[in-house]
This record gives C-alpha cells, structure tokens and sequence, in this order.
C-alpha cells in the first residue's frame, strides 16, 4: 500500500511541474555559453603603463579577436602595438602552428620604452620581436612558476639569503641559530649572538642600519604547531588512498613569540628590549630601521586584535615607546592598515578606523599625537594608491562619499596633507578601477556597474577631466541572446533605519504573473562586501539557478565591510548572525514591491563561511528559510583557520564559540538542509562537516551527505551543482527533478 501511495505521490508531483521541467535545466546549463564574456566586446580593458612613460598599451577585444593598442596619452594618439599580421606570419613559420592575428594571445607580455622591442611568451617558448626589423628570436622554454608555500603554513623564518650591508663591507647570516657577520674582503667571520637555540632561535631576517655599523633581527621563540589530516580516496596515479597531513592553526593554539634585538658588528654589544609593550603577540613583524640609524620600528598585533601598535626602539638603550596605538572593545582591523614614513622622519601618515570610519591621519613620530585628521566623513577610505611628499599630495580610492548612490561604488581621489583640495579624479557613477602613470599625471578609468556595460577612459589627474575615450564595451550580442541585467535593489535592514544594498536576477523566461520561490546566495563573511558590483554577464552561483524557476538574490547586511565600524562590528562574537535579519528584512521589502517573489517558499545556499551561515538560517531562522544548501562550511569557529576566527570571535576560546557553533545548535534543524564537502579542502578542515553530520545523526536528524573525491575547498563542483539545482527543485518548487540522462540528452 505505501509503494503504491509513493508511486501516485511521484507522479502527481511530476504532473504539477510548471518549473524545473528538463528545458528549465537545458536553458540553465545553455546560458554558460549564451552569456558568455564572448559576447562581449571592447571591454576587459587592463592598461600596461610603459617604463616611465606617457604610453601604455591594452587589449582591445573585437568581433575579429584580439588587437593590442598602444597610446599615447600626452599627445593622444592610438595605434597597433605592432603589426598583427606580421608577428602572426613569423610566430606560424617559428613554431609550425596555424596562428590567426585576431585570436593571437601573448602571456607575459613586456613592452620596452622605444616601443622597438616586445618579449613575451608564446606556445611554451620566450620570445623577442623587434618591431622595426620584424625580426622574431626564440629565447628558450617557460620555465612554470616555483611551488609556494601553502597559506596556512607558517613562516618560521629559518632560511633567508645573507644580508649584505649597506656600505658593501659586511654580509650577516644565521649559523646554529645565531647570528654571524662575515667581512667580504678577508672573509673573517664573527658571532655577534650566542644564546640561539632550536626552540628559540633568531631570525634569518636581518636587517642592517643606514651607517652599516648595526644589524637588527628577531629572536623567535617556536611553540608546536597543529597538523590536520584528509584522505584522498581516488588518486589518479595509484590505487591506494593517499593521507595528507596540512599545518593549520586553528583558534586557541600557541603562537611563536618574538623580541627585536640590535647588536653592535664592531664591539659584539647586543640591545634587548623589555617586551612590556608587546607581551601578548599575535605577531611582532616590520622591522624597519629609522633613517638616522638612531632607532627602529615594528608593528605589534596583541593577541585577541583589540590593540594595536606601531613601536620604536632606541637602538642604544633598547628603549620601546609607542608612537601609534589603536584599541578597540572588540577588534582592531588590522587588516585595513596603511603605513608611509615621510622622509622627514619626524611624520607618519596612518589609516585608522577610530572615529567609526576608515580614514588617513598625519602623526607626529616622536609624540605619537594626531597631528591633525587628513580625511574625514561618513564614507571609506579603500586604498592609498601613493603618496606624492614632493607636492604633498596622496592619491587614494574610497566609496560611500556620493549618498544618493550605492555606498559601495569605489572613485578615486586626490587630497593634500594639509587636508585641503579634496578632488575625484573619476567622476561617473559606476565602480571604477584606475591604472595611474609613474609620475601620476594621467590615469587610465575603467568603470561598469551591473546593470551598466565597462567604460574606458583616459583621464588627467590633476583634476579627472577626459583626455580621450578609449573603450565603451559592445553588448550587442550577448542582448540578442535574451540577457538581462540584474536589478541593484536597497531596502532598510534590521534597524529600520540603514540601507542595505543587494541584487535581484530572474530567468530569462520571467513572467511577473507567476509566483516563483525565491533562493538567496549568501557569502556574507566579514572583512569585506561580496555582492557584485561590476559588469557580469554570467554569474556562477545565481544565473543558472534562476533559470530553473527561481528568483535568486543576494544582499550584504550588517557584519560586512566597507560600510562604517559600527555597521561591521555587529559580527563580532556573533557570526551566527550572518546578517540574517537584514537579509530577511531585504527580501520582504523586495516581495512587497514584487508580487512574483513567493516569500513562504525561500531557500539559501553558500559555500565557506557562506556554508556556515546557510545552516545557521535554517537553524535559527526556519519559519523563514524553508531548505539550505551548505558546502565546505566551517560550522565551528574553533575548528577553522586562526586569523579568519580570532579575530571575528576573539580571544580566549570561550563560550561564545560554542553559542554560534552549528554542530552545538544541530538540533534546532527542522528544514530540509544538504551538507557538500570536498575531501581534500585545505581551506576548511573537512572534519567541521563531518562534525556537523554526526550531531545531525546524533540528534536524529534528516539531512542530506555529499562528499565529492578529489575536491578541495568547493561549492560542490559540477556533481555538487548538479544535487544542488535538483535539492532547490525538490524542497521550494515542490517538483521531482528530470532524470540527468534527459538533461544530458541532446
């Protein structure tokens, strides 16, 4: 009697489908292609500034193929950088390939100042063409880029080529743990430390004084480190699985201590500072010698991230004082910092957060006082591009300065140090990249927005006027294919009062008198925005899924950055949180202008920290969230990467830990949830699924289990997309999804 309940209950489901039929899903896998960046022309506009010159050149994209232009902007002028046809013929006869002018791709292309000779890599080769003689040398393989050290492997700063001094005379070293001096003459060696040990040695790192006379290092005092381990169950070059062991510091584990120390070469005397101002390290780092040779500098994060220094020492007394220091209740981000030195010496210009915005100050170096607020107001600074001390000028980029627009749009500005002659040098609406020459007198713009096609300009940075148009990109093609831009929608978040900003995407198919289920993409991670900002013609994790019969939105609420200290913060502590109730608050003011969004049938999916916060909606937010999709999540803070946790959670371990854990809260689960976890992920420890899973069971919980072999840190890859797409039809459109062989059937 149940099998045959079962079998009606099926067929009646598929007999309902209206959405999620198998042409949803071959409309949805068609738009990688029909959107695709193909479509697209004169756009990807990625300026190379020549030397120190008034020249740079790009790619410009054509129906044809790719054409790379040179211009000059002092006289605005634009050509070829070379003749495509010829350099086409002579890289077909060198390397016995068919090579089309228009499809020609240089890697690594570099350009010299007379524009007379160009080197790049071609077909796996190094190559030299002489413009003027068309001349073309080969000049031997590529050699691939060196192994590097994976990022969550700590610098124990054991090896480091010798140090040579200024004057030539001296090169420094680490010999057992110590270090030693050696005369480039007489090649007559000198132990200047002799306490260095295997656990508490000094660092390779040496840094000499202006006048030669000193050396500076750190001696470091080691502490054990924690290894993870994963399977890979299916190696392709044998049959038996491989373990692999990762170094991963996670939350609450020791961390190496370091003491800046100085000795003098000549008479071996050594300078040991007390560590009173810098006892409590996350890490001790930026060593850099005063001008005068006088004294040095070095920068410490306290443990837990609510101080944060800038040091100096005397080099004769060992002496520290603090000349900046930024102290929060709940963290500094240390991330955002900017440092620039003046010549002067006796000036600092530094960028803080302290008045609940991020800004630039100007310090006085010996007092350690604000000499005076260089930016100021309710928007953000987002990165010093340079600092000009001869005209006293700093370029820099910053959102949230216009109010009647997206707060997120990054424009460019200059200010001088005295506060005065703030100027956008990029005046349109869009967020906008700039490439500046050498001597700052021009700038290349390229701006888009995602609902408005790239836009290329030269400008002049002395006050942002349009020297000449270089680029507006051709979406001719990808609109005959049925593209439609995304909507950019605001609506007041939890407070009621503060806007938060985010994105709709409906199917190419959209009928505003149907009712579709609405599924939100969430990333919502601190330490940045994540909603897309720039042109997009496909998006990975939302084009597709609407095209199934969905509405897909995503939204940065509170917790994320870029807005103000207050407005980040709310993470603090709390990332199960997520920013949820500016999100839910988001999607209902967007059903109340839109009828078509179905709000009693949402869904939520996200990858990494956007896997976690997917199970927290569920978790704590079912009569709202209906199904989540979470994969690779790091669903206990304390079994993920150190610096991400510690500095969102703090510092000690405490309960806060476990209140947001979604392994301790799996029991609250009463919505369908899909955990996806890829058995290599180096990023997450693949263990905090497999934790989740066991509460989960533990709690006699339903849920669904994919782990996907040979995969790393991944929203699921193309199985997962695909379990992904059939869970949402499932669980929101109430649809049995078709068969995979009808979806692949041509």
């Amino acid at each position: 009697m149940r099998t045959r309940l079962t079998a009606v209950m099926l067929l009646v489901c598929c007999m309902l489908a209206a959405q999620g039929t198998v042409e949803d899903y071959k409309r949805a896998y068609a738009l990688r292609g029909k959107y695709g960046h193909g479509k697209v022309f004169y756009s990807d506009v990625r300026p190379q500034w020549i030397g120190g010159s008034h020249r740079f050149w790009y790619v410009r994209t054509t129906p044809e193929g790719r054409v790379y232009v040179t211009v000059d902007a002092a006289r605005k002028r634009r050509g070829e950088l070379f003749d495509h046809k010829r350099l086409a013929k002579a890289l077909g006869e060198k390397t016995g390939r068919s090579v089309s002018p228009g499809g020609m791709y240089l890697e690594r292309l570099s350009v010299s100042d007379r524009l007379d000779t160009l080197r790049f890599a071609f077909a796996g080769r190094r190559w030299v063409y002489d413009t003027k003689r068309d001349r073309l040398t080969g000049r031997g393989t590529v050699t691939p880029p060196q192994g590097q050290r994976l990022w969550s492997e700590r610098d124990d700063e054991k090896w480091a080529a010798p140090a040579v001094s200024p004057d030539g005379k001296y090169t420094a070293y680490i010999k057992d743990n110590n270090i030693f001096v050696r005369t480039v003459a007489g090649g007559k060696e000198r132990q200047l430390s002799v306490d260095g040990t295997e656990g508490n040695y000094y660092s390779a790192y040496i840094y000499w004084s202006p006048d030669s006379r000193k050396v500076a290092a750190c001696k470091i005092r080691d502490t054990e480190k924690r290894y993870i381990y994963y399977v890979e169950s299916s190696p392709e070059d044998r049959l038996q699985p491989k373990l692999h062991k990762q170094e991963y510091a996670k939350p609450g584990d020791e961390l190496p201590f370091k003491v800046p120390c100085v000795f003098d070469v000549e008479s071996g005397q050594a300078v040991i500072p007390s560590t009173e101002l810098f006892d409590r390290q996350y890490y001790l780092w930026g060593l850099r010698w005063d001008t005068d040779g006088g004294g040095l500098t070095f920068e410490y994060n306290q443990r837990g991230h609510q101080v944060y220094r800038v040091l100096g020492m005397s080099a004769e007394t060992g002496k520290v004082s603090t000349i900046v220091e930024e102290t929060s209740d709940k963290y500094v981000n240390y991330s955002r910092r900017f440092r620039h030195d003046l010549r002067d010496g006796r000036r600092m210009i530094w960028m803080s957060e302290r008045d609940n915005w991020n800004h630039l100050y100007m310090f006085d170096r010996a007092s350690g006082e604000v000499l005076r607020q260089i930016t100021k107001g309710e928007w953000y600074v987002r990165q010093v591009v340079r600092v000009d001390e001869d005209n006293e000028l700093i370029y820099f980029s910053a959102n949230g300065m216009r109010k009647d627009e997206d707060p997120y749009l990054i424009r460019y500005y200059r200010i001088g140090f005295d506060s005065g002659g703030l100027t956008c040098l990029t005046p349109d609406e869009g967020m906008h990249s700039a490439w500046f020459s050498y001597d700052m007198k021009y700038l290349v713009d390229v701006y888009s927005k995602v609902d408005k096609a790239p836009v290329a300009v030269l400008r002049d940075a002395a006050d942002g006027s349009v020297v000449m148009p270089l680029e507006t990109a051709d979406i001719t093609a990808l609109l005959a294919e049925g593209w439609k831009a995304p909507e950019v929608f605001a609506a007041k978040g939890r407070d009621g009062k503060t806007d938060m900003w985010g994105i709709i995407v409906r199917p190419s198919n959209f009928d505003p008198k149907k009712k579709y289920p609405v599924v939100e993409y969430i990333y919502q991670g601190p330490g940045n925005h994540y909603v897309p900002k720039t042109f997009m013609p496909y998006d990975y994790n939302m084009s597709a899924m609407a095209e199934l019969g969905f509405i897909v939105v995503m939204v940065d609420g509170m917790g994320t950055s870029f807005r103000s200290r207050e407005f980040e913060n709310v993470c603090y502590k709390n990332l199960k949180d997520a920013g949820l109730p500016d999100h839910i608050a988001w999607i209902k003011a967007a059903a109340e202008k839109y009828a078509c969004m179905d709000t009693s049938r949402v869904g939520i999916f996200g990858c990494s920290a956007g896997g976690q916060e997917a199970m927290a909606a569920v978790l704590y937010h079912p009569d709202f969230y209906k199904a989540a999709y979470s994969a690779c999540g790091c669903h206990d803070n304390r079994m993920d990467k150190i610096w991400w946790n510690e500095q969102w959670m703090g510092y000690p371990v405490g309960e806060q830990y476990k209140d947001c854990s979604n392994v301790e809260n799996a029991h609250l689960l009463t919505r369908p949830l899909m955990l996806v976890v890829g058995e290599l992920d180096d990023n997450v420890d693949p263990a905090s699924t497999m934790q989740v899973a066991d509460a989960l069971i533990k709690a006699g919980k339903d849920f669904e289990l994919v782990v996907i072999p040979g995969a790393r840190h991944t929203m699921g890859e193309s199985f997962g997309e695909r379990k992904r797409y059939d869970f949402f039809v499932r669980n929101l459109l109430n649809v049995c999804p078709p068969k995979w062989s009808e979806v692949q059937a041509r």
